[in-house]
């Protein structure tokens, strides 16, 4: 049985464990956030979690909880369990977290560590609009180019599995690959830690991915992301009541459009 619960407590060092031949041997960093909604453009972030693990299953936890400066809608309470009240009584000022957040990410990522984020296009794109809003470097303007190598459960399921029947959420993935653990999801570093055994479980299950390179891996998923969302537009353009086009930038899109969805 895997478990997502067992993690060491924030700012506490991996374990010294000799790293393997590799990517999928060495440390990947994981990325989440719960929000006050799905919008893009206007929601934000309510708490994160970066979590790196590091050969051998050690993890490290860092996490935030953000005072967004807007009321935290009842229906986003109801998935995460934080308040506006608790948000404006033990939140930070969103400026220096989300400085934080985004210099931890962009310096692993340049270290050679892997970004993963299950929906990544959404964790990404939101954290670019909220760096924006505060007048901060996105994490492309940090890299001087898009965001990489990400990898994306989601993403490797919809490519990898296209055909089984069901929805895909990180819950739905866990129970797929018999993942149990003590804690919540929808609370941001339980979601990471999820996210993370649902990838080992991906790769044990598909093996070859272990020697396809970080760059190729990635395109692959862009590429995957782009045909699943063309479809998918197809799809709601026949109805004429249908939901409006998603997406088809993956890791992250450029900017967000008036409706919320990100644009490439």
């Amino acid at each position: 049985m895997t478990t997502y619960a067992e993690h060491q407590a924030a700012g506490a060092a991996p374990a010294a464990t000799p790293p393997e031949p590799g990517w999928s041997r060495g440390p990947l960093l994981g990325f989440d956030t719960e929000t006050t909604g799905l919008d893009v453009a206007t929601d934000r972030i309510v708490t994160a979690a970066l979590v790196l693990r590091a050969p051998g299953g050690h993890s490290t936890v860092r996490t935030w909880l953000l005072d967004p400066g807007v009321e935290i809608p009842a229906e986003a309470t109801a998935i995460h369990g934080i308040t506006t009240s608790d948000a404006r009584a033990h939140g930070r000022e969103p400026i220096g977290a989300l400085e934080e957040i985004a210099a931890i990410l962009v310096a692993q990522v340049r270290d050679g560590v892997p970004l993963v984020a299950y929906n990544a296009a959404f964790d990404l794109t939101l954290l670019d609009v909220e760096l924006a809003r505060y007048g901060l470097p996105t994490v492309p303007e940090r890299f001087g180019r898009p965001v990489a190598p990400v990898l994306d459960p989601l993403v490797l399921d919809r490519w990898l599995d296209g055909a089984r029947e069901g929805k895909r959420r990180l819950g739905d993935l866990c129970a797929l690959y018999g993942i149990e653990g003590d804690g919540d999801l929808h609370t941001a570093d339980v979601d990471v830690l999820a996210t993370l055994d649902v990838l080992d479980a991906q790769l044990v299950q598909h093996p070859h991915l272990r020697g396809v390179a970080l760059d190729a891996l990635h395109a692959a998923q862009a590429g995957a992301h782009r045909a699943w969302a063309e479809r998918v537009n197809a799809e709601r353009a026949a109805d004429a009541g249908g939901r409006p086009p998603t997406s088809t930038a993956w890791p992250a899109a450029g900017r967000a459009g008036r409706d919320g969805q990100a644009r490439p």
